[in-house]
């Protein structure tokens, strides 16, 4: 069942949301205030080349201001700059035109041209330019308010002394920015709010994997360690290297978990066997002791049969507690003696063995010539020893052997075959383990278990063939140079 994760100010997603929308918010805010700065210095410099054009040509023409109201040379001007109605009530009634024209005094007062008296609009300039002079020494024009309105305003002074003053409004200019500035912000905001989801929806989408991996890290920790984090459909490849990181870290962690849990069932069993084992003689120890303190052996024929019987059971115990030691020693992976030995001769040696403690026993060994490998001599005469005293406790004395050995492949496998009753599949899958004998027969039930050991060490494999009637063959494998010892 799917977890329900829930994302607040503070987590990731959001922030990363964030992030966008105010590099975005930023970006939007620059260009517009780049763009709209331009526009706004384009159109000034339109209004400014035709004030100035118009201030140029008045300039130059070195006429009077009553020249120029006699000759009429400004109806062109007039007809541009003043409005086609020149009653005084008529102007009045829109005090703000879009282009002024006026002629001041130096003083600054507006004169009547053209027979008509100055109006509103051109006694605000004239009001709004308290210094003709400078204004007409200025290459530019200046910023100007006539009656509340923006104007841009330059002068140029007549031959006789008299100013022209000239302004037109940017009150258009500024509408029309202050437009472009509510369309910019409106679009602005709609890309924002657009882009807040795009990013919500690809963030949520980019960091699936790793909910999965927050789902798969609980499931694990409740206790389900083959969960592993499934691959998205579209993975990144920074995500996916993690992906597979992890995955290669729970694999190990469960395969650490399992090998714990296999190896402390292995340790409670071999504790419970081994003190199973030690309990079966020293009860048969203390039981003789327990007849002997109270007098209950009189005959010395009996005190010698108790003696025997429990120095049986000290020697079972001391073999018992030495093959646990080997086993310790195996655990602990030994620095192994290694040196040329001739697995032929121990072989032999082995037969020989065999031979004297069961006569009668038929007795084949394939053995001819010299093997040589590179291994702990001790080891292998322990192996081959244990093996045949394995044949000696579970067969009958008539029963055939046969010990062999040979080079295949650049390995040396060495044999131990009987046919004797042979062994069931199920007894067969835990011949190797500790304290394990088939139908509870004699022995310790770690002789085996001890092979195995000893021939790990050595690097090699130990195999079993058997079935019910067929008898036992265990093949010990041996690399000729083993690899260093861990």
């Amino acid at each position: 069942m799917r977890r329900i994760h829930r994302h607040g100010i503070h987590s990731l997603r959001a922030k990363l949301t964030a992030a966008n929308v105010g590099l975005l918010a930023l970006g939007i805010v620059v260009a517009t205030a780049v763009s709209l700065m331009g526009m706004r210095h384009y159109l000034l410099d339109q209004v400014d080349a035709e004030l100035t054009k118009m201030r140029d040509s008045l300039g130059s023409s070195r006429l009077t201001l009553r020249q120029i109201d006699s000759l009429s040379v400004l109806s062109v001007v007039s007809d541009r700059l003043m409005p086609q109605n020149t009653d005084p009530q008529s102007t009045d009634s829109r005090p703000t035109p879009d282009s002024i024209f006026t002629a001041v005094d130096g003083r600054g007062t507006a004169l009547t041209i053209f027979d008509v008296r100055p109006t509103d609009a051109q006694r605000g300039l004239a009001d709004a330019v308290p210094d003709p002079l400078a204004l007409s020494a200025d290459a530019d024009p200046h910023d100007v308010t006539v009656h509340g309105d923006t104007y841009r305003a330059t002068a140029t002074r007549l031959t006789d002394g008299t100013y022209i003053l000239l302004a037109t409004s940017t009150e258009g200019l500024h509408k029309g920015i202050a437009k472009a500035l509510k369309l910019d912000l409106a679009v602005g905001t709609l890309l924002l709010a657009l882009l807040a989801c795009l990013t919500l929806f690809s963030v949520r989408r980019r960091m699936r994997p790793l909910e999965d991996m927050v789902e798969t890290s609980s499931a694990i920790a409740e206790g389900d360690l083959t969960r592993r984090v499934p691959s998205s459909h579209h993975p990144t490849q920074e995500v996916e290297q993690l992906r597979l990181a992890l995955n290669s870290m729970l694999h190990q962690v469960e395969t650490a978990y399992r090998t714990r849990e296999h190896s402390a069932a292995q340790l409670r069993r071999f504790v419970a066997d081994a003190s199973h084992e030690l309990r079966t003689p020293l009860s048969a120890i203390r039981g003789y002791l327990q007849l002997y303190d109270q007098g209950m052996l009189v005959e010395p024929e009996d005190r010698r049969r108790a003696w025997d019987r429990m120095n049986g059971e000290v020697d079972r115990m001391g073999r018992l507690v030495d093959e646990l030691l080997t086993l310790a020693r195996l655990d602990q992976r030994p620095e192994l003696r290694l040196r040329g030995v001739d697995v032929s001769r121990l072989v032999r040696d082995s037969a020989q063995d065999l031979r004297a403690q069961q006569p009668d026993r038929p007795v084949t060994v394939a053995a001819d010539g010299a093997v040589l490998v590179r291994a702990d001599e001790s080891g292998l005469r322990q192996v081959l020893g244990n093996l045949v005293a394995n044949v000696r406790t579970h067969t009958s004395a008539e029963v055939p052997v046969r010990l062999g050995v040979e080079r295949v492949d650049g390995v040396v496998r060495l044999s131990v075959e009987d046919e004797g009753p042979g062994l069931g599949p199920e007894d067969a899958a835990r011949v190797f383990d500790r304290f394990f004998r088939a139908g509870g027969g004699a022995g310790s039930g770690l002789g085996l278990a001890i092979v195995q050991g000893v021939v790990q060490a050595h690097g090699g494999e130990v195999s079993v063939r058997t079935a019910p009637g067929e008898g036992l063959a265990v093949t010990v494998t041996l690399p000729t140079r083993p690899k260093a010892c861990v």
